[in-house]
């Protein structure tokens, strides 16, 4: 009786920590979320930012700081494509994914 009573109770937490473990990557994914609107501002700083550099130091860091965000987007647009997104919605992806950090300013 000892066995299946520690048996069963062993299920019952594994399955209350699964339970916590998914809320848990529920929120986090929720807190994390981003969206067009969210990506448009992203770019829009982004653009300021390569405005600024231009003026301050030249081409050659505003090349290397634009280099970076184009790099930033391809890669994204592999992994997206490599997992199954295809045409505009796998830009569109790739877009939010680069300049989603919009969210948060």
């Amino acid at each position: 009786m000892e066995h299946s009573s520690e048996r069963e109770n062993g299920e019952g937490s594994a399955s209350q920590y699964t339970r916590d473990m998914q809320a848990e990557r529920h929120s986090v994914r929720e807190a994390l979320r981003s969206d067009l609107p969210a990506a448009h501002m992203g770019l829009g700083v982004t653009v300021i930012v390569l405005i600024v550099v231009a003026s301050f130091s030249g081409p050659r860091w505003t090349l290397i700081v634009a280099g970076a965000f184009t790099a930033w987007f391809l890669l994204a647009l592999a992994v997206i494509h490599i997992g199954s997104g295809r045409g505009w919605d796998a830009i569109r992806r790739a877009y939010i994914a680069t300049f989603g950090w919009g969210n948060w300013i």
